[in-house]
């Protein structure tokens, strides 16, 4: 765990996601809005669109050296140079998975969470469960997600803050030597940025 303060601007969030839902049941309620439709706009920015912007990001530091570095000093600076900025990614932190360490991010008082290159947070990723289990039980989390780490792989656990999110950088998938950008970010996955899973490796990506 890092030794950061770890401060939350608890209101603001709980405030937002009040009247979020507020205006949600009204407007369902006055036939407005579709429950289903606002179901599969929501699953479209937390699994698709929000997340292949985090995946550009790793895409590019997998083929691209300089760049790479520059993330690794500085996620904030790299990251806005390709477009991604906003609020809730202001102070970011790339972390890359090796080998020898392995790094999953988690938020144990709240859900801080990097949007702008990860899109809306899952809701497993703001259970208490999650939250908690991480610190504790880290390799026992990544087992439920059905990933098995060599026991001599360690395993750090970044806690997320209202003034630092993390990206993590999962590692380059083998087999994939020559593959352009867009072929390597179809690889990364939202729960692989977050640490819970790794990068799909090609054959999976092909059976898909």
């Amino acid at each position: 765990m890092t030794g950061q303060d770890h401060s939350h601007d608890h209101s603001e969030l709980g405030e937002m996601d009040l009247r979020v839902r507020a205006l949600e049941s009204v407007l369902t309620q006055k036939g407005y809005i579709d429950p289903a439709a606002l179901d599969a706009l929501i699953d479209t920015y937390q699994t698709r669109i929000g997340p292949r912007n985090g995946a550009r990001v790793v895409a590019r530091a997998w083929v691209d050296p300089t760049f790479h570095d520059w993330l690794m000093a500085d996620a904030t600076a790299a990251i806005a140079s390709l477009g991604y900025t906003g609020r809730q990614g202001e102070h970011m932190v790339a972390v890359e998975n090796t080998n020898e360490q392995h790094h999953m991010v988690v938020c144990t008082l709240c859900s801080c969470y990097p949007w702008p290159v990860l899109g809306l947070p899952p809701i497993w990723y703001k259970s208490a469960p999650y939250r908690s289990r991480a610190v504790k039980d880290p390799r026992g989390v990544l087992a439920d997600f059905g990933t098995a780490l060599p026991e001599t792989t360690r395993i750090r656990v970044w806690d997320s803050t209202a003034e630092v999110r993390y990206l993590v950088i999962p590692q380059r998938p083998s087999g994939t030597e020559g593959w352009s950008e867009d072929e390597l970010a179809a690889l990364v996955s939202r729960d692989s940025m977050i640490g819970t899973r790794l990068a799909d490796a090609p054959a999976a990506r092909s059976a898909a």
